[in-house]
Order: structure tokens, then sequence, then C-alpha cells
């Protein structure tokens, strides 16, 4: 009784260091887009890189708002696939027709680079980019008309050598999809602002990755992250490693979160979650104080349903309402309904035990190990 007790002490002093967090994160979240932004005297001509597999229900949408950017210069967009006869290249071919003043290429090939497709898609895609500034994202992100724009005035600011963009999620699919974008924006956008405002974190997010021509060979390209499952994570740790920084505008993009069940959400988070924890696992242990809820909902329990933990577990709701508001606010969206996030927050819990082992992962219907260094193993 007495180790039950001890333990449930335990959790509950580690439910009010999540409050803490909690606390911190709606701190930094304000801040963060209120934050100045560069000036860029010049416009550079861009190439932005679009690497697809399959199509999903909001791609077009999402494709288009590239198509629709607000920016001086001559623009390009580069899409690429790893097989000619992909889903995706139809819609690619409608977006061009309804656009035919837009600069677009196609790049169909299927030389693997290692074992991440994306990255060796990209790597293939280098060929047919012809302008200075290149902006990477993904294929389930929509952007505002003044992205481009935006992008190159970060990366005009002396000593920076990429840009990457925080983004929230929104719902595009079944039940899976609303989990993931309450992840989204209720887990992954605070600690991102937490850590930029303690100095703790140096993000490149698949969101987006721009940078200068000459600072992507500098690095090795597209082909010397191929061996990695967090290529944006790779890519970022090689421009720092040269002496850049990176820069992060405070503007979000748009992720199109597409799991259609529970399903589909659990396997895509543990994959993102066993990618941190091997390639972080100090980060990954400490990350379990931004699970406030079920540590006061364990030590509540493991306590006898006492005042003190009762109140610990009530005051927990309460930071996570005011940070879901907080959120919601500052970045005009919304993941979900708030009587949905202490669900969420139990099943991200659930997630975290499960990452703790396993160093296998499905991605794009491969399967996959990551080692130690983040490199993957094809099985």
């Amino acid at each position: 009784m007495e180790i039950a007790r001890g333990i449930g002490w335990v959790f509950t002093a580690l439910a009010a260091g999540g409050i803490a967090y909690t606390v911190l994160a709606v701190h930094f979240l304000r801040r963060l887009v209120g934050r100045p932004e560069a000036a860029a005297e010049t416009r550079p001509t861009a190439t932005i890189l679009k690497p697809l597999h399959g199509a999903h229900p909001a791609l077009e949408p999402c494709l288009e708002t590239f198509f629709r950017q607000d920016y001086p210069a001559p623009v390009e967009i580069v899409f690429g696939v790893g097989d000619a006869a992909d889903p995706a290249v139809g819609m690619v071919d409608r977006l061009c027709r309804r656009h035919p003043k837009a600069e677009t290429g196609l790049v169909a090939s299927a030389r693997r680079h290692g074992p991440n497709a994306k990255a060796s898609n990209l790597a293939n895609m280098r060929i047919a980019a012809h302008y200075d500034l290149l902006a990477v994202s993904d294929d389930d992100i929509a952007v505002a008309p003044d992205y481009l724009g935006r992008l190159a005035a970060a990366l005009s600011s002396p000593g920076v050598g990429a840009a990457t963009c925080l983004y929230t999620g929104y719902a595009a699919g079944g039940f899976g999809s609303r989990l993931a974008a309450m992840g989204v924006n209720y887990h992954f956008l605070p600690n991102v602002a937490t850590g930029l405002g303690l100095g703790l974190a140096t993000p490149c997010m698949g969101s987006t990755i721009a940078l200068k021509r000459e600072v992507l060979d500098e690095i090795g390209g597209f082909a010397a992250v191929a061996d990695y499952l967090a290529d944006d994570y790779e890519i970022g740790r090689r421009v720092r490693g040269l002496g850049y920084r990176i820069a992060v505008p405070p503007f979000a993009v748009r992720h199109a979160c597409l799991e259609a069940g529970i399903g589909d959400w659990f396997g895509h988070e543990l994959r993102w979650m066993r990618t941190i924890r091997i390639t972080d696992p100090a980060g990954h242990w400490g990350s379990i104080v931004t699970n406030p809820l079920p540590l006061a909902l364990i030590g509540t329990v493991l306590l006898g349903f006492s005042r003190f933990s009762l109140g610990v577990l009530a005051a927990t709701i309460a930071a996570r309402a005011v940070l879901k508001w907080r959120t919601d606010k500052s970045f005009g969206c919304s993941g979900g309904p708030v009587w949905l996030l202490p669900i969420r927050d139990v099943l991200s819990f659930g997630v975290f035990l499960a990452s703790l082992g396993g160093k296998a992962v499905v991605w794009q219907g491969e399967a996959l190990t990551v080692t130690g260094s983040g490199r993957l193993i094809k099985h």
C-alpha cells in the first residue's frame, strides 16, 4: 500500500511539473506569432519541390495553393513521383491545365538513393530545379499566397542557411484524422513553441524546408539523407553543422491530417515517436511531462482520490483547456472540440508507452528498421 502511495506521489509530482510546462507553453505560444519578421530587399527566383506518393482527398486543394503564390520573381513547381503510373500524376496534369501560365515540371523516376523513398524522390527531382531558392514541402501541406515571400525574407537574414515552417493540423479524413489534428495543435505545436522559447529546439520540419541551392550542395544534396527516416531532421543537422542558423518565421502552414481510423493514427504517431526516441532518447524521456493529464489520473487513483491529487487533476484539465484556447487564438484554427482533448491526451500517453520499445516502422507500405543513428534498414 505504501509503495503504491509513493508511486502515486511520483506521478502527481510529474503532473504538477506538467502543469508548469503547460503554462510555459501558453506563454511562448502567445509570443510566437508576434515576433518581427525579416524584410528582404530582393526576391530570388524560386523552385517549389513537391515529392508525391499516391493520391489522397486533400492532395489537389493542397497543391493548388502553391499555384497561387504572390511572388514578384519567377517561380517553378517541380513534382516528383517514383512511378509514372502514380495516381497523383493525374491530379498534377489537371492542375497544370487549370493554371496554364504556371511554370511546372514532372520527374518520374524509380531510382533509389537509399531506403528513404521521399529523399530519393527529391534527389531525382533536383536536376529539374533551375532556380536559386529551393522550397520543399510534403504533399499534405497548404499555404497562403505570401508563403514564398516570407520564406525569402527569412533566408535573407545574415547567417541563415535554411528556413522551416510551423504547421497546424486540420482533419481531412476520419476520426483518426481528428485525433492527429489535435496532436499537432495541442501537443506538437506547443512543444515546438516552448523549445524555441527556451532555446532548446532547433527544428527543421517537413512542412517546409527552404534553402539556397548552394547550401543544399554543401550538405551533399538530398541523396545524402536518403538513408535516414527523419530526412528533415538530418537536413537541419547538416545545415547547422556548417555553421548556419535555421530560421523559423512567425507563421504556420496547414497540414491535412488524413488518417481514416484509430489504427492509421496509432501507426503514424508510433512511427514518429519511435523516431524521436531513437534519435533523441533523453528528449523523448523528458517529454513525459508533456502528458500531465494521464499522469495526474494515475496519481489520483494511486493516492485514493485524495483532495490534493484531485486538485492537481483539476488544475491539469484547466491548464490543458487554456492551452487549447491559446493555440486556437494564436493560429486561427481548431484541431477539435475541447471535450475530446482529455481522451486525446490519454491516447497520446498510450502511444508514448508503446514507443519505448521496438525499432520497426512501416512507411509508404515498406517495413523498415531504424538504427540508433536514425538510419534506415530495409527488411
